[in-house]
């Protein structure tokens, strides 16, 4: 898979920073959010739990994904700042919850 970042801006009144991306998937499906979440963390150079994958969409019958995610400068202003919705979305489930 072919990660591009389209457009980085910088919010400092939210210690963040927001990222447009797009993702070349040939021959799979839109990848699961935990799969983006890391090829993004891989691909900005940052630690995995400051990424949060907002929003994204694979039209149909392409193999782009593109979208939106919120990388913050720590771990401690993600969980205070993002939507509780979206902190569940991107943890991992345990063999518990499914």
């Amino acid at each position: 898979m072919k990660v591009e970042i389209v457009n980085r801006r910088r919010n400092e009144m939210l210690k963040r920073e927001e990222i447009v991306f797009r993702i070349e998937h040939e021959g799979a499906g839109t990848p699961p959010r935990a799969q983006v979440r890391h090829l993004l963390a891989v691909k900005l150079d940052v630690d995995e739990e400051r990424v949060y994958p907002v929003k994204y969409e694979t039209k149909t019958g392409s193999m782009t994904t593109v979208g939106e995610a919120n990388v913050y400068d720590s771990v401690e202003d993600a969980v205070q700042i993002e939507p509780k919705h979206i902190i569940l979305r991107c943890t991992p489930k345990t063999e518990k919850e499914e």
